[in-house]
């Protein structure tokens, strides 16, 4: 299989042809693999690469090549090191819960992505493995934590790769990448079977593609509770990638406009979503601008989510040091990393309290605003995807709650659907016209109402595709 055809097809078309003989599946892993090999020394993407996957005999995606990040998952027998020196060598004893789901889907993993190190910012820059650039402009950031999969998905080495996102790391790196990266609501596909839910609530699986299908299948042949979970969502009444192929009836929008942290936005980002703005309006959709109150504080509501992320890191870490044997200091760990540990170590049993309280006051918030509106749209991002250095340049200077304002201040809307655990997206609507770095658009919607935006996220990419923009690190490129 050449690679200028392997790189055109998203998962359900590389599917399709594996099922119809058109193509073998070990012609399509082999490709996959030639991709990695020729792009990955550009971009950093990838922490391994495995080729000894058994082939799978059936599934929705049989055969399709698929990478995991090194975080959340576990493949039973691979290693799962966190981004982290103090995690060398740790190795999986089994499979996760969506490790079995993807296999039973016709996945083939062939792989781990790079994230920074505890998923603790939203660029991937870890000092383990290095930086992971950006296949639009390799001196700029893929984002996090899942850059990883986003840099490997963007540049073709394959079509879709798992992520995580606990404060927008599916649709940071998606907005950066030019990808589309749906956070399904908390709950919706299972964390087990070693956790029930991770960072407090926080964060959920998901998955990085270049189509909006590729996504919708994939959340229908993953989601719904697995034994021992704490709760349990109603499935869909008809299937997501269904419910991506309709056309939606009229939405009501409320549109954010600016941070709640009150920084301006990038002009090119701006105009972006003013012209989201137009063609939601051409396409039937109501849309207003609202400024939404979400019951605290800016700086409240960073601290909530500190509170829960450096004591859910410090655990993660005291634990990871005990099995190791290894040390809790520089040598193993990065600066902001310790920052967040000892942060986590000071907090107490009723500050944690504290935080689950607030994290209520914030969700019956914008519960009410969606009692008003189907779904709440703002930029993904404030700015563009910054250079390589940029975004860790201060972070010896910072203690733990320093680390979180700087993190917040890069990603200001991303964190609301986290902490109500509603689902977003970020879909790949526009791009700078001056650097060509993509800009994605992010819309939120009510708590289970994943099918509400996949319809809105197939509608879009039928009215302004997106598909034929590549970036200069293309699979596609490499037998021209």
């Amino acid at each position: 299989m050449h690679l200028s055809d392997y790189a055109i097809h998203d998962a359900t078309g590389l599917s399709q042809l594996i099922k119809a003989r058109q193509v073998s599946a070990s012609e399509v892993r082999a490709a996959a693999l030639q991709a990695i090999e020729a792009l990955n020394p550009q971009v950093n993407a990838l922490v391994e690469t495995w080729d000894d996957e058994p082939a799978p005999q059936a599934g929705a995606f049989l055969g399709v090549p698929v990478l995991l990040k090194d975080l959340g998952i576990t493949a039973k027998g691979r290693r799962n090191e966190l981004g982290s020196a103090l995690a060398l060598g740790c190795t999986a004893e089994g499979d996760s819960q969506l490790m079995s789901r993807l296999r039973v889907a016709g996945f083939v993993p062939l792989g781990r992505t790079t994230t920074p190190e505890f998923a603790a910012s939203t660029t991937t820059e870890s000092r383990l493995c290095g930086p992971t650039r950006n296949p639009w402009d390799v001196q700029r950031s893929a984002g996090g934590s899942s850059g990883g999969s986003a840099a490997a998905v963007a540049a073709g080495m394959v079509p879709i790769a798992h992520a995580t996102d606990g404060g927008g790391s599916i649709r940071v790196p998606a907005s950066m990448c030019g990808l589309f990266g749906l956070k399904p609501s908390r709950g919706r596909v299972p964390m087990g079977p070693d956790v029930d839910e991770v960072w407090s609530g926080l964060a959920v699986h998901g998955v990085l593609t270049r189509s909006v299908r590729d996504s919708a299948a994939v959340l229908d042949a993953v989601q719904g509770s697995a034994t021992g979970d704490p709760f349990h969502i109603a499935p869909p009444l008809t299937s997501f990638l269904e419910q991506s192929r309709r056309e939606p009836n009229p939405l009501r929008i409320g549109v954010q406009t600016r941070p709640l942290d009150g920084q301006a936005l990038h002009p090119a980002v701006r105009t972006a979503l003013a012209q989201t703005m137009r063609h939601l309006e051409a396409l039937g959709h109501k849309v207003e601008e609202i400024e939404p109150d979400i019951g605290l504080s800016w700086e409240a509501f960073v601290e909530l989510n500190g509170r829960f992320w450096s004591s859910n890191t410090a655990a993660w870490i005291d634990a990871i040091a005990a099995a190791t044997g290894r040390s809790i200091d520089a040598e193993h760990l990065e600066p902001a990393t310790l920052a967040l540990y000892r942060y986590g170590k000071t907090l107490s049993a009723t500050e944690l309290l504290g935080a689950l309280y607030e994290r209520n006051i914030v969700a019956r918030k914008l519960g009410g605003f969606f009692e008003h509106y189907d779904l709440l749209l703002s930029p993904t991002l404030p700015g563009l995807a910054p250079m390589i250095g940029h975004y860790n340049a201060q972070q010896e200077q910072l203690d733990g709650r320093g680390w979180m304002s700087h993190v917040f201040s890069q990603s200001p809307f991303t964190a609301l659907a986290n902490v109500t655990g509603a689902p977003a997206m970020s879909v790949p609507l526009a791009h700078d016209p001056q650097t060509g770095l993509p800009i994605g658009m992010q819309f939120m919607g009510k708590f289970g109402a994943e099918g509400v935006l996949l319809g809105l996220a197939g509608q879009l990419e039928r009215a302004v595709p997106w598909d034929g923009r590549r970036p200069g690190v293309w699979a596609g490129n490499l037998c021209k």
